[in-house]
């Protein structure tokens, strides 16, 4: 069964990703571009690193080709946000990217793209599904060699237009000046080749670290995270770097080490580049983030006389607000973020030129820059967890949590519930913490601000041991 998630249909290697199902959704595509009349306008395919990624952008386009539907597709692995800059700037009605994000190396997926290059809505999944699901009999099929000799499948890169189009958004005027020092960590994945070209075009003195091709990620999760770029913060701290960057599997997240060695959570990274964008390059415009992103981003908004929308978690509903509202910023606590301008979907190449940017324009470390705001702001403290499990104990839960609609006894008192993603409770204190299944991984995630260390970890725990003891 092929369902999507908040961050396209993702499954393991030889389990649920495998030929066939990739060959029903592509046709189920097909079909549904077909019913829209742009068949004939064509699909954009990218992919990443992962095993069998390039292989079955292939197979993908084998099946547009016996479609009927033009297929273009990339000469080698890129980032997801490049594929998606590729189906805005070239017109295309949709595209699709052959990755699997930051899950572990044993998944691979697809995400679907729409005109304009934004993350497909889940209204259009769901149509998509039932396209897929009213399949019956054999795919048609095109060999790639035969499509490409008739015109129905050939090579696109918009590689240098991708590039172009980033150094065009950034001050790379002041970034030379600056002649700052960058340790980079693809995590083995797919933007050295662009990130690294757009710092060494700005000049900056870039050391590039686990770029080889390694289809395990080096035994890592390929998700940027304070447990995953311990070697990124050693190599920052040993080559007296101003910033380490790192980027997830397919590129559309960023990681951040501060000139200090210590990991930068994408919550504070967001502040930070929100307050950048308004303080320093005195623009104006609302904020977006989701349901598990901090408030912070809120009272920056506020002193600033913007608003700040809050949507349920996945990029999609966040590029959609920020079309709707004309936001300047949109961006998650997993740290994917973007900026008005751009694409309409995260890209952390261009998050991690815009730091650049800000680290040089303000001659400031990531480090001041918080505590300038904090200073202004005020201060907000985090904590998470994650709690794995069976489909029977989700369904339970779910059972629990919507349905049922089942609190524990909070020590806080409580302003407000809502069900809009998952169950959030909002503390008069200003504190809140929400949980919620993840829609990429057998997970149930706890996440919670606070007044204190202290208190947001109890929040967290108040939730994990009522669900826990269930």
């Amino acid at each position: 069964m092929i369902k999507f998630g908040t961050g396209g249909w993702r499954a393991v290697i030889a389990d649920g990703f495998t030929k066939a199902n990739v060959q029903r959704l592509v046709a189920g595509l097909c079909d549904m571009m077909k019913a829209e009349g742009v068949a004939g306008q064509g699909l954009l395919i990218g992919y990443d690193r992962r095993f069998l990624s390039r292989e079955a952008a292939e197979w993908a386009a084998e099946v547009a080709a016996g479609a009927g539907v033009p297929a273009a597709i990339l000469p080698r692995e890129a980032p997801t946000p490049l594929v998606m800059f590729g189906v805005r700037e070239y017109g295309f009605p949709y595209g699709m990217m052959v990755t699997a994000s930051h899950n572990p190396a044993i998944y691979n997926g697809v995400k679907v793209f729409v005109s304009g290059g934004r993350d497909a809505s889940q209204a259009v999944t769901d149509k998509l599904q039932g396209y897929i699901a009213a399949l019956h009999g054999d795919i048609p099929c095109m060999p790639f060699a035969e499509a490409a000799g008739k015109g129905l499948c050939r090579e696109m890169d918009p590689f240098n237009d991708y590039i172009d189009s980033i150094l065009a958004l950034v001050d790379t005027e002041a970034i030379r000046k600056a002649r700052l020092k960058v340790v980079l960590d693809p995590m083995y994945g797919v933007s050295q080749t662009s990130l690294r070209t757009i710092l060494m075009t700005a000049r900056c003195d870039v050391t590039v670290i686990h770029e080889r091709h390694d289809t395990l990620f080096g035994g890592r999760l390929p998700a940027p995270n304070v447990d995953t770029l311990g070697s990124l913060a050693a190599a920052v701290q040993e080559q007296k770097a101003d910033i380490g960057l790192a980027t997830d599997g397919d590129a559309d997240r960023i990681g951040v080490i501060d000139d200090n060695g210590r990991f930068v959570h994408p919550n504070k990274l967001l502040v930070i580049l929100y307050y950048y964008l308004l303080c320093y390059r005195g623009w104006r415009g609302p904020a977006v983030r989701n349901t598990s992103t901090t408030h912070l981003l809120d009272r920056v908004a506020m002193g600033f006389g913007q608003a700040c929308h809050e949507v349920p978690v996945g990029f999609k509903h966040i590029s959609a607000k920020m079309e709707e509202t004309n936001a300047l910023i949109g961006g998650e606590s997993s740290g994917g973020l973007t900026v008005r301008g751009h694409i309409g979907g995260k890209d952390g190449i261009y998050a991690a030129a815009l730091l650049c940017e800000m680290t040089a324009v303000t001659g400031k470390p990531i480090s001041a820059l918080y505590q300038e705001i904090t200073a202004r702001f005020g201060e907000v403290y985090a904590a998470d967890a994650d709690i794995g499990m069976t489909e029977e104990k989700k369904a339970e839960l779910q059972a629990l949590l919507l349905p049922e609609k089942a609190l524990p006894e909070f020590t806080e008192e409580v302003a407000r519930i809502s069900y809009q993603d998952g169950c959030k409770a909002y503390f008069k204190n200003g504190g809140w913490v929400i949980c919620r299944f993840s829609g990429t991984e057998p997970l149930l995630r706890i996440c919670a601000e606070g007044p204190s260390q202290e208190k947001a970890g109890e929040y967290v725990e108040t939730w994990r041991a009522f669900l826990v003891g269930r």
